[in-house]
């Protein structure tokens, strides 16, 4: 690494703070000064991988001059343009449009938010909304599910079910209640894994009083948390109890949305509708922040039909922001015209196979995945399922140093979950990269086991 960069980085620890931020853990940080396709430029001169996509969302890969292009053009045309009611701009209706389309039979309209948890924050107040418009006040509670991750705001933060966000920014909102997921590696209930967690959200429901509960929300695959795929049974389960208890159910598609599963969206592996999907990340590729919520028809009615005493009084200076939505717009074109819904499934499936060869690995307990949405749980003991804890980051130095970028979720001891290594490389990665994934992770977990 030359001066310039070494000075750069010094810059960088002087003025920075950093998502998660431990000086120890910043000592030497990645400068990354280029992408292309799925490979990231360092500026000590290393090649990477991207294994994840950047943070879950550069899904059409780095380096496309399309999405540059829509933005430049569009800040020709306009810098920016209030969306607030009485006022609108093309890239955001036609970009609504089409997502709309994309998304569920039931759904119906987009709001336009900048951010995985400010959208989530607006699907709580909009669940509020919806009960309180139509009579019902006291349903305010939300339900998550322990290892979800859903944003870091206040209430986002409430929702997540890791305790490591919560210890130093706390109390939690009131009226955030969590339970066990549809983690079918770990499950110990007496009934089957996906039936007994939406069972244990019905328990909740009832405990806390169906008048009180004013949704439950999930990502249809757990991300950060460690890529957890529920079984078959879950969701179809989950959406019954919410209909039977008048309880809206919230998707959070913030990391599965756009093709990330092999689907544009993911519940409709199981042929389940929600009530609002949370989207963010993939719409644009990371190109840009942008977010939004999908309104299902029952939802998108309240709001219109609403008396102006009632009105949806939410807002944000840069919800449907122009050059947002037009790389937004641009990104989505390109992922239909290269069909990289279907290419993920197919991938997807490709990179899981390779991944469960390492089932072999005295330090590999589970490997789990949909689409190019993928992982491997590392434990301390096979027959007893003991977590590996604190074994990560010795894979993750050791991953690098073999040229892929991947992201480590640390374990608990309680709830249970081995340092889990989650992959998510970009939906057009060539074959032969995705292939030498399983291989590095093969090299660097024994490496890092010696």
């Amino acid at each position: 690494m030359d001066a310039t960069a070494e000075q750069l980085l010094e810059t960088d620890r002087q003025y920075l703070v950093h998502p998660l931020h431990h000086p120890a853990e910043h000592a030497a940080p990645l400068l990354v000064t280029k992408g292309v396709g799925s490979i990231l430029h360092l500026a000590d001169g290393r090649q990477l991988i991207d294994g994840l996509a950047g943070l879950w969302n550069v899904n059409v890969g780095h380096g496309r001059g399309e999405l540059a292009d829509a933005a430049a053009a569009q800040m020709r045309q306009i810098a920016y343009a209030s969306a607030y009611v009485g006022s609108t701009n093309e890239p955001a209706i036609r970009l609504g449009e089409k997502i709309v389309k994309h998304a569920y039979s039931n759904s119906s309209a987009v709001y336009y938010t900048t951010s995985g948890a400010e959208t989530n924050e607006s699907a709580f107040k909009t669940a509020r909304y919806y009960w309180k418009v139509n009579g019902h006040p006291n349903k305010t509670k939300i339900i998550s599910r322990w290892h979800a991750y859903h944003g870091v705001t206040l209430a986002a933060m409430s929702a997540t079910g890791m305790a490591a966000y919560h210890k130093m920014f706390g109390p939690l909102v009131p009226g955030f209640i969590q339970v066990a997921p549809p983690y079918a590696y770990r499950w110990q209930g007496n009934t089957e894994c996906g039936i007994g967690a939406a069972e244990a959200v019905e328990k909740a429901i009832q405990e806390e009083g169906p008048d009180t509960v004013a949704a439950v929300i999930c990502e249809p695959v757990m991300g950060a948390g460690g890529v957890i795929v529920p079984p078959d049974t879950y969701f179809p389960k989950l959406r019954e109890i919410c209909d039977r208890y008048g309880v809206l159910l919230l998707a959070d598609e913030v990391i599965t949305g756009f093709g990330r599963t092999g689907r544009w969206f993911a519940l409709g592996h199981w042929g389940v509708e929600p009530d609002i999907v949370s989207f963010a990340k993939g719409v644009t590729s990371g190109y840009l922040p942008l977010g939004g919520l999908i309104l299902s028809k029952k939802v998108h009615e309240a709001i219109l039909a609403a008396p102006l005493d009632q009105r949806y009084m939410h807002a944000a200076t840069y919800s449907g922001h122009p050059v947002c939505c037009a790389v937004g717009l641009r990104n989505v074109e390109i992922i239909e015209a290269e069909g990289l819904v279907e290419r993920s499934a197919m991938m997807g499936k490709r990179l899981l196979a390779g991944l469960e060869t390492l089932r072999d690995l005295p330090q590999v307990g589970d490997v789990r995945g949909l689409g190019l949405m993928c992982a491997v749980e590392l434990v301390a003991d096979k027959a007893t399922k003991a977590p590996a804890l604190g074994l990560a980051p010795k894979v993750t130095r050791e991953i690098i140093a073999r040229g892929l970028l991947a992201r480590a979720r640390a374990g608990s001891a309680e709830p249970p979950m081995g340092d889990t290594i989650c992959l998510s490389p970009p939906l057009s990665t060539p074959v032969e990269i995705l292939d030498r994934i399983p291989q590095i992770l093969r090299e660097a977990i024994v490496a890092a086991t010696a």
